[in-house]
């Protein structure tokens, strides 16, 4: 799983009908330091996920196993909306304090 950051919406009035019900976001990757790298991802959200918040999301086959997206032609699935990062004892990421 990699680290993101929903930072879009994607809509799509036409598309395959097992893609139907789906919601598409943007997600922008973060580094260790949670600061945005360039790259982005259309992925799938599995969790209710919103803009601006911090997300695990996975990509490849590992993309295609959640009751959401299980035998759909999907590359990225968020999977998690993230609460709190710590890392040898230090808090690197909370949702609850601004950036």
């Amino acid at each position: 799983m990699k680290l993101g950051q929903v930072v879009g919406t994607v809509v799509a009035s036409q598309k395959e009908p097992v893609l139907e019900g789906l919601t598409f976001l943007v997600v922008c990757d973060l580094d260790k330091a949670f600061e945005p790298t360039g790259g982005t991802v259309v992925a799938v959200d599995a969790v209710g996920a919103g803009v601006g918040e911090c997300v695990l999301y996975a990509s490849g086959s590992s993309s295609r196993l959640t009751e959401v997206t299980k035998n759909k032609p999907v590359d990225a699935t968020i999977m998690a909306i993230v609460d709190l990062v710590e890392v040898g004892g230090e808090i690197r990421y909370s949702k609850h304090e601004s950036k």
